[in-house]
């Protein structure tokens, strides 16, 4: 596959947003990935492979912090990240379809709220809305909440993710942009797919997506055997055809 350039959007605090375009017709697919996860994935990868089969517009970039974007990791917070992906789809113009995985499903939501005119769909992938107060904070050793609690952050250790620090300021900063407390109206249609054994963001979660969202129509696939990464073949082409047929919902 022939690599696309890497381009970068400079933010007004002078950071950058790494990303890579693949030109082609219809709204643009949008990949906006998960937590310490960059552009480079098994997801993201594919869909570029899936835009340039059948000439679909698409975008993949990296989070503030995250891969080859510019920023301090200790400086990171959901709504910085959610401010980039609204400048992004600014950037981009013209009609944008989300993909959000996991952490990124979060961020794709927040993007649509705030942006109902440019976001036409949106795709979510064990979408973890809210995660850092439903999810995380109950899964961290009383050691390291004990730390964030006593020194501001703690260093945590996880062999999937690395090394990396959370700060208390992290965990209350989210809670701004917490979704599931509440109705969360969108006026796009919404695809999720979850997988049924996924152990960091559990289906359960989804379910309570669904009771708060109103407006669009929402399409939940419920994926045997998935785990949190859901990047098996077969996990991709679902992957691939949620986004193909929200492509052609949107176009009409």
């Amino acid at each position: 596959m022939t690599r696309t350039v890497i381009a970068h959007l400079t933010r007004p605090d002078g950071e950058t947003l790494a990303f890579r375009r693949v030109e082609g017709s219809g709204p643009t697919v949008l990949w906006i990935g998960g937590f310490r996860s960059d552009m480079e994935g098994t997801k993201a990868l594919a869909l570029e492979a899936a835009a340039r089969a059948g000439s679909w517009s698409y975008v993949r970039y990296d989070h503030f912090a995250h891969g080859v974007s510019s920023g301090d990791w200790r400086q990171a917070t959901i709504g910085r990240w959610r401010e980039d992906a609204i400048a992004l789809i600014d950037h981009l113009g013209g009609p944008v379809i989300p993909v959000g995985s996991s952490m990124g499903g979060w961020v794709a939501l927040l993007a649509a709220q705030a942006r109902p005119h440019a976001v036409a769909g949106v795709v979510l992938v064990n979408s973890a809305q809210d995660f850092t107060e439903r999810l995380m904070w109950p899964s961290l050793a009383d050691h390291e909440r004990q730390a964030i609690l006593r020194d501001g952050e703690a260093l945590i250790t996880d062999p999937g993710l690395g090394d990396y620090v959370l700060t208390a300021r992290f965990f209350e900063e989210a809670r701004r942009w917490r979704l599931l407390d509440g109705p969360l109206r969108l006026a796009a249609p919404v695809h999720i797919l979850q997988g049924a054994e996924d152990d960091v963001v559990p289906w359960q979660h989804q379910a309570t997506l669904l009771e708060c969202l109103a407006g669009g129509d929402v399409i939940l696939e419920r994926i045997a055997g998935g785990d949190h990464r859901l990047s098996a073949p077969a996990e991709l082409a679902r992957l691939e055809a949620a986004v193909g047929s929200m492509r052609a919902r949107v176009a009409g």
